[in-house]
């Protein structure tokens, strides 16, 4: 859309809204001098919680309606934004270089490390430096081609780790898909097997379990430093040695890699052709080691608990909802043998497993939203919300509310299908990888990877769930709260 487009939009928004109020005048949550609202936070006396942002929106939803503003922290005032049509004006207006106040720690710690790092890298970086690296590196892991030649490598991942884990008895199948994952992101990145199925990798002290220890560290960290005085920007704080012990541990994995393959390109006098996106970083003049240093760590990162936390409520509602978990079956069985490879057009063809990974995002969502610092003045619910202002969406809210969903409670992969009857959905609520320049630029992947998953599955076994009802907590992105108590039962 053109910005004359765009401009159209707004100002005839402002025409039919009628008398705007202003951004102070916004309902939300108390604030007090030098603590803000987090005291409605603190345990016993608060009626919130930091790790249950979902239950958080409902609530205030219920007290003080579709638009909150609330200043956790002193000074940093953020709106609270849940209906679609608002949220689709906070994507209007993110600006070029779309913006946002997350990751704060993370800037900070990589600034601090100048010989190492360039920039805070792509997920806390605003600006024409975000820009200049999301161009670069978009530019090869975003194209379809590029995602599909993973496609035999994963499926085959994928059918080995099923063969060796599916029948193994655990309280608890987070710590098996988290392996899987890692596995899978190591295959894209560095085009190595991490051999994170091994016997030897269950080891706490071994690098699989490291590296799964620091991403889920991290995180924790991230959200919790996100949300209270950062103090950590003066001195070394607990959270603050947590966070550098685990990001250290990513670092140095990368740079294993990372000499391995420059050493390789030294003594190679021709490019090598590989499927390893390390590869095509390190010869692309455009980026140097410090910027590919951080893009790696990123991918490590961002890519093992989002996919595997996703899996997780993937199976809990397959196994929970027998009769569309028997639905993909028979949709798997027309289209491919038990034994067959996944092939692109088996993918493409699969339209009710691509209905229940839309299900899937609805009701379980790897975030409650986005965050998004407004570009240019926004009008919201006929409120006047200045440019600079941290905007959160709150999709996961919404999309669990009946003005929006028919019973949407219950697991419907076919409200997601074309045919009579099919619901209409507003565009800009079910958005798990964001919208617009700053969407989640390893969407593809992370969508091919987890189809050709719950694909295996369905296609080989009953999914079974032992366990009790599975909710989130927040911790930076939605993680299970309970034990992943599945079982597989071969299909005959």
């Amino acid at each position: 859309m053109s910005k004359l487009s765009k401009s159209f939009i707004r100002l005839y928004s402002r025409s039919i809204s009628g008398d705007v109020k202003s951004f102070n005048s916004i309902p939300g949550p108390k604030s007090l001098p030098i603590i803000g609202t987090l005291w409605l936070y603190l345990p016993i006396i608060g009626k919130y919680r930091l790790n249950r942002l979902h239950h958080n929106g409902f609530l205030k939803l219920r007290e003080f309606g579709p638009l909150i503003r609330e200043e956790i922290i002193p000074g940093v005032p953020l709106v609270w934004v849940f209906k679609p049509e608002d949220i689709e004006t906070v994507y209007r207006c993110e600006g070029r270089y779309p913006e946002r106040r997350s990751h704060l720690i993370l800037e900070h710690y990589r600034l601090s490390r100048p010989k190492f790092y360039n920039s805070g890298g792509l997920l806390p970086t605003n600006g024409p430096e975000w820009g200049r690296l999301r161009k670069i590196i978009q530019k090869d892991i975003s194209k379809l081609q590029n995602v599909r030649v993973y496609l035999p490598n994963a499926d085959k991942t994928i059918k080995r780790f099923l063969y060796l884990r599916a029948y193994y008895e655990t309280s608890d199948f987070l710590p098996e898909l988290n392996r899987l994952f890692l596995e899978l992101i190591g295959l894209v990145c560095f085009d190595e097997s991490l051999g994170c199925f091994e016997e030897s990798e269950w080891n706490p002290k071994s690098r699989t379990s490291n590296l799964i220890k620091a991403t889920e560290t991290i995180n924790g960290v991230v959200h919790r430093t996100d949300n209270e005085l950062p103090l950590w920007k003066y001195f070394s704080t607990p959270a603050y040695r947590k966070f550098s012990w685990a990001h250290q541990y990513l670092e140095s994995t990368a740079l294993e890699f990372l000499g391995k393959k420059s050493k390789q390109l030294e003594e190679n006098s021709k490019p090598v052709k590989s499927l390893s996106l390390l590869d095509q970083f390190l010869q692309n003049k455009d980026l140097n080691e410090k910027d590919i240093l951080g893009v790696m760590v990123d991918f490590l990162l961002a890519g093992i608990d989002t996919t595997s936390y996703t899996a997780s409520f993937a199976l809990y509602h397959l196994a929970r909802n027998e009769e569309k978990q028997e639905k993909m079956f028979l949709e798997l069985k027309n289209l491919m043998s038990a034994t067959e490879s996944i092939t692109e057009d088996i993918l493409q063809r699969s339209t009710y497993t691509k209905a229940v990974m839309k299900e899937l995002h609805r009701m379980n969502p790897i975030s409650i939203g986005i965050g998004r610092i407004l570009a240019e003045d926004a009008i919201l619910s006929n409120y006047r919300v200045p440019a600079g202002t941290v905007v959160i969406t709150q999709n996961q809210v919404s999309c669990l509310l009946p003005e929006y969903f028919t019973k949407p409670n219950e697991f419907i992969p076919e409200r997601w299908l074309r045919a009579a009857g099919r619901e209409q959905i507003h565009p800009y609520l079910v958005l798990p990888f964001g919208h617009g320049p700053r969407s989640c630029i390893a969407r593809r992947l992370a969508e091919q990877n987890l189809q050709l998953f719950l694909m295996n599955v369905v296609r080989k076994f009953r999914v079974k769930w032992l366990g009790d009802d599975l909710d989130c907590v927040s911790v930076q992105i939605n993680k299970p709260d309970k034990p992943v108590r599945v079982c597989f039962e071969t299909r005959l």
